[in-house]
């Protein structure tokens, strides 16, 4: 797609290249906003944007960059722009690590109405919205703060939607490669079903994350923060449960094992809303190659970003936190995940973002 134009910026990156997304890099200018917005149909994001900023609100992310705050709506131009044909649209998400931080991150694109989709044939500049929802964190251009991904569609699939392998599909993997650790598949909507863990596995006892109100700025450039400056360790109880304190974000752990196969993607679904008011991820794409063990088995657990809502939110070891929808992808990648360096959470149980150290 670089090569037939179809993606064009100055001097792509190697580290960009996901076995099945590409990474968005930020621009050299930011725009602070009233209020997230999307443009519509009948206008581009410039259009709209004019209206909800003033002069005073642009910022430089040349050099060291900026900070952008907690709790602010910014918009900001990404360096690549998109000239697809008619057969591929395109869908994003934030980065792992971005949603580990808790920046909300969004993809806007001209004359849209929805955020995270790129239609059909679209040419055209890119945006991203950033709010920072739990620490304000420096970004400067060319950080990569979300990612794209690109279905290519055969005419009979011009109209198609549902890209989801069906459960007998699923069913017929499992028994070749396990998807997931254990016997059985539990399966609902064409989906794996996820469950949290807060049993004790780990010695130390720590089953999650929870982030501290007021933390010092956080550079996404930096790998070297010490945890107990930014969260509070979430420690197993004898009853295996745990109460969500409202609007709080944590990082915790599916209970499951899991790995996916090397012609395959998966994206973790938003939890239906009859099931809980709560929030369970932001980042929720996982790489073909992703968890993929030793002997066959799966290796790496889901981790989970939460945030409950208007109350207190109850939950409970084992209990049903969203589901994992599988994608074909057209062929097996050439680099499969954790076969590069910037496979970070390869293998992982519960993990913070690569910007902490572990001690």
């Amino acid at each position: 797609m670089v090569r037939r134009k179809m993606i064009s910026s100055l001097e792509l990156e190697d580290a960009q290249f996901q076995p099945a997304s590409l990474d968005l890099r930020l621009g050299a200018k930011a725009y602070r906003v009233r209020a997230s917005f999307l443009p519509g149909a009948n206008y581009s994001v410039q259009d709209r944007f004019n209206a909800l900023k003033s002069v005073d609100d642009e910022i430089s992310l040349d050099g060291k960059g900026a900070v952008l705050e907690r709790g602010c709506v910014y918009v900001i131009p990404l360096l690549e722009h998109l000239k697809l044909p008619d057969s591929i649209s395109a869908i994003a998400n934030p980065k792992s690590s971005t949603g580990r931080l808790d920046i909300f991150t969004r993809l806007i694109t001209d004359k849209s109405d929805v955020f995270d989709r790129v239609a059909r044939g679209y040419e055209g500049p890119l945006y991203a919205e950033v709010s920072p929802r739990s620490f304000s964190v420096r970004v400067r251009k060319g950080s990569k703060l979300n990612q794209i991904r690109f279905r290519r569609l055969a005419s009979s699939q011009l109209t198609g939607s549902d890209f989801a392998l069906k459960e007998r599909e699923l069913h017929e993997r499992h028994a070749k490669t396990p998807l997931v650790d254990g016997d059985d598949l539990e399966l609902r909507q064409n989906g794996l079903v996820l469950r949290v863990g807060l049993a004790t596995e780990p010695a130390d006892g720590i089953i999650g994350y929870k982030a501290q109100k007021h933390a010092d700025i956080l550079d996404v450039e930096r790998t070297d923060y010490n945890i107990a400056d930014y969260w509070v360790e979430v420690r197993a109880r004898r009853d295996k449960r745990l109460i969500l304190d409202p609007d709080e974000f944590y990082i915790l752990a599916s209970r499951e094992r899991l790995q996916i196969p090397p012609d395959l993607a998966a994206e973790m679904v938003p939890i239906d809303p009859a099931m809980g008011e709560f929030r369970v991820h932001y980042a929720g794409f996982f790489d073909p190659g992703f968890g993929a063990g030793t002997n066959n088995r799966p290796s790496a657990r889901a981790v989970l970003e939460v945030r409950s809502y208007e109350v207190p939110f109850f939950l409970e070891d084992g209990q049903v936190i969203g589901r994992l929808v599988y994608e074909k992808m057209a062929e097996a990648p050439q680099l499969l995940y954790g076969a590069t360096s910037v496979s970070n959470y390869q293998g992982q149980g519960l993990k913070l973002s690569k910007h902490f150290r572990v001690a």
